[in-house]
């Protein structure tokens, strides 16, 4: 491993303004910005992937081959990631560092306590909850209704014991009340620190909060609360980039978290704009499949941040499409063309939704051991009929020298192919045209359901003037339905939108759908446990 002073100047970052967390990871001051603020701006990669399986896609892994890949042809290039949550670390999903010889280190630092920006968001989110109570336990001079709290306690954990819980239960003067927690990386403050330019703006957005209202249905703001600066003080640190290195000793901005089911599933802002400034190319990725994370970057994070994305890469396995052609999981190993051929409706589908956008899209297909002759071969035929430009990666099992054919296919792309990026839809329509042009043009439903609390939601935001925001849904990532158990492109269902939540600061709306909830809980044998035989 390099020292991290090395990886920095590699990346174009003077030692100056590193700020060492030992000698294998560092935050990088914000007094950098003045510097590079003149410099030619990079071309931006996305990486999404098809719906995510039982067996993983590797979209995190594929991301690093394509940035060791590119250095290894002699493109520099900078790979910004979000950082892991602990909820998955220690649930089903494990760590988010990568895999095999892609893999982004000091791995467990990342994966666990990392420079403290979890604990920073945190600690945030529930100072804001404890003011709340203690100003309505002090006489509530604002007159906020302890009913129409939305603001929410968090903690970075799976735990679905905290879904829904009572406080203030035993105090004399307080007023029991049901609240719930949510998992840091779903709190407003999460997607915030990702989707502000710089710490003013972060600071004027936090103010923006719609923590609650009144009793006369008037919005209580975070600014009433008059802790903006205390918030600041927890976050300083937090509202720097995190600069690690690959396994190849290639550098990686890591910064932010939200999830991409729950939340708008994007590293920061600051970040990839940094990095747009630092590197000729930035490759990013966004959470889950195309239709959550790739949708929210490209309709949320461009939008907001100005950003033009230039291509996007769309990782598959044949394994993964074997199982949306309905192959049971347990046969995986097995070769199954018929089943593979039925399972490319997804990807289509991921790749038909890219279309839509207008920005150049290559599928890169994370290779497998186990995966046969004859299903490549079949799998080749059916891309190179559609006319995609595809890829091969082998970067798990050899790296950079793996992941050369990926890099070379996506440096064509960049240089021979021009980006028309737009948004999906306009933010000035109507908020059930905006969700229904992301239901039906990118799950392919045949319409949409709202639930009477959903609509009354809707009738409270344009009323004050909350509709003409971006959208940001929370669905499951197992399908493109709102039914997890429904795989491959399925036509002709409906998605029910069930509450829509609002998140004024970070200027978007979350309508909920079907059984998505904002505090996973753990599976029967969580990764915690799996670690006991380590």
């Amino acid at each position: 491993m390099k020292h991290i002073v090395e990886i920095a100047k590699k990346a174009g970052i003077n030692e100056k303004y590193v700020i060492q967390y030992g000698n294998d990871k560092a935050k990088i001051s914000s007094d950098i910005l003045e510097e590079v603020k003149g410099n030619k701006t990079g071309k931006l990669v996305l990486v999404t992937a098809i719906t995510p399986t039982k067996v993983g896609e590797g979209k995190t892994t594929s991301s690093i081959c394509l940035h060791d890949g590119m250095n290894k042809i002699g493109v520099p290039s900078l790979l910004c990631l979000r950082e892991p949550s602990l909820g998955p670390v220690f649930g089903l999903k494990g760590g988010a560092t990568g895999g095999g010889l892609a893999t982004v280190i000091p791995t467990e630092d990342i994966n666990l306590h990392f420079t403290g920006d979890m604990h920073a968001l945190t600690s945030s989110i529930n100072l804001i909850s404890a003011i709340i109570d203690n100003h309505i336990f002090q006489g509530n001079e604002i007159g906020i209704d302890p009913s129409r709290i939305i603001w929410k306690r968090a903690l970075d954990m799976n735990d679905r014991a905290l879904r829904s819980v009572t406080v203030m239960q035993d105090e004399k003067k307080g007023q029991p009340r049901h609240d719930e927690f949510v998992i840091t990386v779903a709190s407003e403050l999460m997607a915030i620190l990702c989707i502000s330019k710089d710490a003013e703006d972060f600071k004027n957005r936090i103010n923006n909060i719609v923590v609650a209202y009144t009793f006369d249905d008037r919005p209580v703001r975070l600014q009433e609360l008059k802790i903006s600066n205390a918030i600041m003080k927890l976050m300083r640190q937090a509202l720097l980039p995190n600069l690690v290195q690959t396994l190849e000793e290639n550098p990686v901005i890591i910064h932010g978290g939200p999830f991409a089911n729950i939340a708008h599933g994007c590293n920061s802002l600051i970040a990839t704009s940094l990095a747009l400034k630092l590197a000729p190319v930035v490759i990013t990725e966004a959470g889950f499949g195309g239709d959550l994370g790739a949708e929210k970057f490209l309709d949320i994070k461009c939008r907001v941040g100005g950003l033009h994305p230039d291509a996007i890469v769309m990782v598959a396995t044949i394994r993964a499409l074997k199982m949306h052609g309905g192959q049971a999981f347990e046969d995986l190993d097995n070769e199954n063309i018929e089943a593979l051929l039925k399972g490319v409706c997804n990807l289509e589908k991921h790749m038909e939704n890219m279309a839509k956008y207008d920005v150049p899209a290559v599928i890169c297909i994370n290779h497998f051991t186990k995966d046969t002759k004859a299903e490549t071969e079949a799998l080749i035929k059916w891309i190179e009929s559609k006319g995609y430009d595809y890829a091969f990666c082998d970067g798990y099992s050899c790296g950079g020298e793996g992941s050369v054919a990926l890099a070379q296919k996506v440096k064509d792309v960049l240089e021979n192919k021009e980006s028309h990026y737009h948004p999906l839809y306009d933010v000035n329509q109507s908020i059930p045209e905006k969700i229904g042009a992301i239901c039906k043009e990118i799950y392919g439903a045949s319409d949409v359901i709202y639930g009477e609390k959903a609509l009354e939601q809707i009738k409270e935001y344009e009323r004050l003037g909350f509709d003409k925001t971006p959208i940001c849904i929370a669905k499951t990532p197992l399908s493109l339905t709102d039914n997890p158990k429904v795989l491959g492109r399925p036509e002709n269902f409906v998605i029910t939108i069930r509450e829509i939540r609002l998140s004024a600061g970070a200027g978007f709306l979350v309508p909920l759908t079907g059984a998505v909830m904002t505090m996973p809980g753990l599976p029967k044998i969580p990764a915690a446990v799996k670690m006991e035989d380590e």
